[in-house]
C-alpha cells in the first residue's frame, strides 16, 4: 500500500465519520462524531498541504467541543407529573407519537384502567416522556417507557424507576416487570437495571430513593 493510498484512505475515512455523524438522532452522539471526523479531515489537510482544509475543520472542531461542553453543563430540571387513565392530555400524547412508540413496542395499544400509574417525566416543565405501570398487588408491569427523541440522552426510566422508586413502593410495588419487543429495548432494560427472567421477561427489584423533583 502507497503513501498516497492511506492518504485516501485517511480522506475517506474522515467523510464517512461526518457522513454517520448527520444521521444520529442524539445531539452528543452527533457533535462527537462530527468533531472526530472533522479531526481525520484536520490531519488530511496537512498531509495533502491543503491548509485552508485543515483550517476549516479545526474550527469544527473546536465549535463541537464548545457545545458538547455547553451540553454537559446545562442543568435540566426533572419532575413527574401524575395523571389518571382518563385523562384528555395523555390520550392526545399517545395518538401523536404511536407511531414512534410502535418502533419501541410495536405491540402497544393502551386500555384505561383505573388502577394504573401514568407519570409523564417533564424537563423544565415539558413533556419529556411517559411511563405507564399496570399494578398487580405488588408487582407493577412497564406498559410503557417511552422517550421523546430530543431526550432520550437522558435516563428517564432511571428518574422514576430508581431515583422515585419510593413513590411506586408507596403505592405497594416492590418489583417491576418489563417486555422487551426489540433489541434496543431489551438493551435499554439492561442499561437500567433490570434482569431476564426463565419467562423471556425483565424484573427489577426497587430500591428506595425517593427524589420526585431533581436536577441534572
Amino acid at each position: 500500500m502507497t503513501a498516497q493510498t492511506l492518504i485516501e484512505f485517511v480522506g475517506y475515512a474522515a467523510s464517512i465519520l461526518i457522513a454517520i455523524s448527520l444521521m444520529m438522532k442524539s445531539l452528543i452522539r452527533l457533535r462527537v462524531l462530527n468533531g472526530i471526523g472533522a479531526l481525520v479531515f484536520v490531519a488530511y489537510g496537512f498531509l495533502i498541504k491543503a491548509y485552508p482544509v485543515a483550517v476549516l475543520n479545526g474550527l469544527i472542531v473546536v465549535i463541537d467541543i464548545y457545545y458538547l461542553v455547553q451540553m454537559m453543563r446545562r442543568k435540566d430540571y426533572f419532575s413527574l407529573m401524575e395523571v389518571t387513565p382518563d385523562s384528555r392530555y395523555l390520550k392526545f400524547f399517545l395518538n401523536f407519537h404511536l407511531e414512534d412508540i410502535r418502533n419501541f413496542f410495536p405491540s402497544f395499544s393502551y386500555q384505561p384502567c383505573t388502577a394504573d400509574l401514568i407519570f409523564f417525566v417533564l424537563r423544565d416543565t415539558i413533556p419529556a416522556g411517559l411511563v405507564i405501570i399496570q399494578q398487580d398487588e405488588q408487582t407493577g408491569k412497564v406498559l410503557l417507557d417511552y422517550a421523546l427523541n430530543d431526550y432520550r440522552d437522558f435516563k428517564i426510566g432511571a428518574f422514576i424507576f430508581d431515583d422515585n422508586a419510593d413513590l411506586l413502593q408507596q403505592r405497594g410495588i416492590d418489583r417491576l416487570i418489563a417486555r422487551a419487543e426489540v433489541p434496543f429495548h431489551a438493551k435499554y432494560l439492561r442499561q437500567m437495571g433490570f434482569v431476564p427472567d426463565q419467562n423471556g421477561d425483565y424484573q427489577k427489584e426497587l430500591m428506595s430513593h425517593f427524589i420526585q423533583d431533581q436536577k441534572f
